[in-house]
C-alpha cells in the first residue's frame, strides 16, 4: 500500500476500460489515503482498441495493444480480482463476480465497455466470431491464418468493420476474399469525402460489399442472406450494432437502450455509482462511441471519483463536438477526417502510430514502488539487508532462511512427551494419544497480493501441503490473523474476505475451522495452525531408495514471479496464470502419492533445499536433470533478468549442489508459495503414478533419481 493510514473507504472499478487504465495510472501518482481501489475485469490485460486492425494486419503482435492491468493495479496500489461482473446491488453497495461472490463498495464506477455479439442471429453463437471483445477474435484468427486462411465475411459495414475487413484483407495477403455485410447503407453517417476515400479503398482491396441485405443464418462455411443467397466464409466476424452488455441491465440502474445513463458528472441515477467509456450514454451531450471520449472523460472522471470519497469538488465533462478519426486501410497507411476533410496516405500512419504508442507508453513506462528511505549514517550491512532497496518479497519468499533457521533449531534441547512421537525436522510434528495418531503443522505468510480473499486461500492450500505431505487428512484449523489498521466497517468486510477464503478451502478437503485470533498491525498476514489425521504409518522425508525416480507434481518459479510482480516486472499474462495454479486443491495429488518411499512438499527453501532434507534423512544423493524441471511460463526469463526473491541467494548457499552449476540452476533455489510435491518412487511405479498425477490436475515432471553417496545434488 501507498500509505499506512487507515483505510476507510472502498473504492470498486468496473472493467479496465480506456477511461479507467488513465485512471488508475493517475491515481498511482496520487492516491487519495485512505481508499482502498479494487479493479474487476475478467482478463489480466485490456486491449486497447486503436490498435486492433494494426494487430489484425499484422503490425502489432497481441502484447503491443494489452494495457497490462496486473502491473497497472499494482502501480496504483490497486486490488485486481479477476472476475467477470454479472450484476449490482445497489441498496447492498455491491458487485457480484462470477466464480468470486460479492464485492462491496462505497463508491463503484463502470466501464466495460461493448459487444458485437450476436445472439439473436442464428448460428453466429457457434460459428461466428464478435470483434469485440477483442480476446477470442484475436485467438481465433490466429489460428484462422495458421490454417491457410480462407474467405471471410464481415457482418456490419460502419468504420469498424471496414476498418478490420481491409486489415483482414492485407493479412491473407490473397488466400482469400473478404466480403462485408450491411443490412442498411456501408459507412452511412460519415461524411462524403471520408466514404469516397474509404470505397475506392475497399476496392483496391477487392473487398466486396452487399449493402441493403440482411443475414438470416451463419453457416460454418458461409453465411446465409435473407434474399437467398450465399456469401462463401470460413470465418465471419461481427462488428455490427455494437451493444451494451446484458447484465448491465441487472445493475438497477437507469438505461437508455441498454446503455448506462450518466450526467455531465459521469454520475449514474445511483449517486455513488459513475460509468464512463462506451458502456453508457451521456444525457447532456449525446456522442458516437469511440475511444477519445473516454480518454477525455478519464481526469474528470478521476476528479470526482475523489470528491465522492471526501477530496474536492465535482466537475462536468463537456465532450467536443467533433474529433479526428484516423483510420487504418490494411497496409501500413491510414485516412485522417475531421470535419469532413481527409487525407490518405503512409505519412497519416505514421501519424497514427505515433499517437497510438505514445498512448500505450503511458502505461509500458510504469515505475515500481520506491523502497524505504534509507538514512545517510546506517550500521554495516543494513544497505546489503534492503536488497539493493528491493521491497521485502510475500509469501514463502519473505521466511527465514534455511542456515539461521537450522543452527537456532539446534540449540533447541530436546524434550520428551509421552504424546510427542516426532518434533522438529519433518514437515508436520507427529503425535500419539491412544489409538490416535494426528499431526500438527503451522504456517504464515505475509501479503504477496492485495486481494485478501485470494491471498487467504493460497495460504490455506499452502498451509494444508505439510499435512498432505505426511499423509494425514485435514482436520482442524486455527488462524491468526494480522489486518491493516482499517475502519471498523472495513474491518468487518476485510474479516468476511479471509474467511471465506480460508474456509472453502479447509472445506474442499474435509477440515473445519476452529477459531483463532485477530489484530490490528501495520499490513496483511496469515498464519494457520492445522491438525491432520493419520489412519496408517506418516510418510516422512526419510525413506528414498537407491534408485528411485523423483517426482515433481507443479512447476517452480512463484517466488521470482511475485517477487517481479512486486517491481512492475512481470507479465500480467503469466502472474495470472500462476495464481490460477495456485489456487487449485492439491489434495487428489496427494492421494495419488499414497505408497511413495518419501515425500515432502516443495516452499520456501526451493527444490533445492527441499531435496537437500530428503537426501539427508535419506542418507542418499541425487542426481538432477536441469531439463526436465518444469517451471511457470516467464519465471526463467524473469531470473535471467536478474530478478529474484528476497530468499533466493540464501537458498543457492544452503543448497547442497555440488560441481559446476550453470546459470539454468537458478530456479532450483526459487522459493515456493502452494508449490508441488517432491517424491521419491521406485522406478517400477511411476507410469502409473505420473498418471496417477495427470488424473489428479498436477503436472508431474520426472526430474532426477536418488543414488548412493551422500546428500549431495549433481546436475546432469
Amino acid at each position: 500500500m501507498h500509505t499506512a493510514l487507515p483505510q476507510t473507504r472502498d473504492l470498486v472499478f468496473v472493467g479496465g476500460g480506456h477511461a479507467h487504465a488513465l485512471v488508475l495510472r493517475m491515481w498511482g501518482m496520487n492516491p487519495v489515503p485512505g481508499v482502498r481501489l479494487t479493479v474487476i475485469d475478467p482478463q489480466p490485460a485490456a486491449p486497447y482498441t486503436g490498435m486492433l486492425p494494426g494487430h489484425i494486419a499484422g503490425h502489432y503482435s497481441r502484447k503491443d495493444l494489452d494495457i497490462d492491468l496486473v502491473r497497472l493495479a499494482r502501480f496504483a496500489g490497486a486490488r485486481l480480482i479477476l472476475g467477470r461482473a454479472t450484476r449490482m446491488d445497489l441498496a447492498g453497495k455491491i458487485v457480484h463476480v462470477h466464480g468470486y461472490g460479492a464485492v462491496p463498495y462505497d463508491v463503484a464506477s463502470v466501464d466495460v465497455g461493448i459487444t458485437s455479439d450476436m445472439p439473436a442471429l442464428e448460428g453466429f453463437a457457434k460459428n461466428g466470431v464478435p470483434a469485440k471483445p477483442l480476446g477470442r477474435y484475436s485467438l481465433d484468427w490466429a489460428a484462422f491464418l495458421g490454417r491457410g486462411g480462407g474467405d471471410v465475411a464481415v457482418i456490419g459495414g460502419g468504420l469498424a468493420g471496414v476498418e478490420l475487413a481491409m486489415a483482414m484483407a492485407h493479412a491473407l495477403d490473397g488466400r482469400g476474399k473478404v466480403s462485408i455485410i450491411e443490412k442498411r447503407e456501408a459507412l452511412a453517417g460519415h461524411s462524403e469525402r471520408q466514404q469516397h476515400l474509404l470505397r475506392a479503398e475497399l476496392a483496391r482491396w477487392k473487398i466486396e460489399v452487399l449493402e441493403g441485405v440482411d443475414v438470416a443464418r451463419v453457416a460454418p462455411d458461409h453465411v446465409a442472406l435473407a434474399d437467398g443467397r450465399k456469401v462463401s466464409a470460413l470465418m465471419t466476424v461481427g462488428t455490427a450494432g455494437a451493444r451494451p452488455h446484458e447484465w448491465l441491465a441487472q445493475t438497477g440502474l437507469e438505461l437508455h437502450k441498454g446503455f448506462i445513463r450518466v450526467d455531465g458528472q459521469l454520475r449514474t441515477s445511483d449517486p455513488s455509482v459513475f460509468a464512463c467509456g462506451d458502456c453508457c450514454h451521456q444525457d447532456p451531450s449525446p456522442r458516437p462511441k469511440a475511444g477519445v471520449f473516454a480518454v477525455r472523460a478519464a481526469p474528470v472522471l478521476l476528479n470526482n471519483l475523489r470528491a465522492a470519497v471526501g477530496v474536492g469538488k465535482p466537475r462536468t465533462f463537456k465532450p467536443q463536438k467533433d474529433f479526428l478519426k484516423l483510420v487504418s486501410l490494411g497496409d501500413k497507411r491510414a485516412l485522417a477526417d475531421r470535419n469532413g476533410r481527409g487525407f490518405a496516405g503512409a505519412l497519416m500512419w505514421r501519424w497514427k502510430d505515433h499517437i497510438d504508442q505514445k498512448f500505450m507508453d503511458m502505461f509500458r513506462d510504469l515505475k515500481p514502488m520506491a523502497g524505504p528511505d534509507v538514512p545517510r549514517d546506517v550500521a554495516d550491512g543494513v544497505l546489503e539487508e534492503l536488497g539493493g532497496g528491493k521491497p521485502l518479497c510475500g509469501g514463502c519468499g519473505a521466511k527465514v532462511a534455511a542456515g539461521p533457521l537450522r543452527a537456532a533449531l539446534a540449540n533447541i534441547t530436546p524434550t520428551s512427551h509421552p504424546d510427542l512421537v516426532t518434533g522438529p525436522g519433518d514437515d508436520a510434528a507427529i503425535l500419539k494419544m491412544g489409538e490416535i495418531t494426528q499431526v500438527l503443522t503451522t504456517d504464515h505468510l505475509r501479503a504477496f497480493w492485495e486481494d485478501p480473499k485470494l491471498f487467504a486461500r493460497i495460504t490455506t492450500i499452502h498451509a494444508l501441503g505439510d499435512i498432505f505431505a505426511m499423509g494425514a487428512a485435514p482436520q482442524t484449523a486455527l488462524v491468526n490473523l494480522t489486518l491493516p489498521r482499517m475502519s471498523p466497517r472495513l474491518q468487518e468486510r476485510r474479516l468476511a474476505e479471509v474467511m471465506e477464503g480460508i474456509t472453502g478451502a479447509l472445506a474442499e478437503c474435509g477440515a473445519a475451522l476452529a477459531g483463532g485470533h485477530t489484530t490490528l498491525g501495520a499490513e496483511l498476514s496469515i498464519g494457520l495452525t492445522l491438525t491432520g489425521l493419520l489412519d496408517g504409518p506418516a510418510r516422512i522425508k526419510a525413506g528414498a531408495q537407491d534408485g528411485d525416480a523423483l517426482i515433481l507434481t507443479r512447476p517452480l518459479g512463484s517466488g521470482v514471479i511475485m517477487a517481479a510482480e512486486m517491481q512492475l516486472a512481470a507479465d500480467g499474462r503469466d502472474v495470472a496464470a500462476l495464481l490460477n495454479r495456485q489456487v487449485e486443491p492439491r489434495m487428489a495429488e496427494a492421494e495419488a502419492l499414497r505408497g511413495v518411499n518419501a515425500l515432502t512438499d516443495v516452499t520456501g527453501f526451493g527444490l533445492g533445499g527441499h531435496l537437500g532434507e530428503m537426501l539427508e534423512a535419506s542418507g542418499l544423493g541425487a542426481e538432477l536433470t536441469l531439463a526436465n524441471v518444469p517451471a511457470y511460463a516467464g519465471a526463467r526469463e524473469l531470473l535471467a533478468a536478474g530478478q529474484k526473491s528476497s530468499l533466493h541467494d540464501l537458498n543457492r548457499t544452503a543448497a547442497p549442489i555440488d560441481g559446476l552449476i550453470p546459470p539454468e540452476a537458478e530456479i532450483l533455489y526459487d522459493p515456493q508459495t502452494a508449490g508441488g510435491f517432491l517424491a521419491a518412487v521406485p522406478q517400477s511405479d511411476v507410469a502409473a503414478l505420473m498418471d496417477a498425477l495427470v488424473e489428479a490436475g498436477a503436472e508431474p515432471a520426472v526430474i532426477g533419481r536418488c543414488v548412493a553417496g551422500p546428500p549431495r545434488i549433481t546436475l546432469a
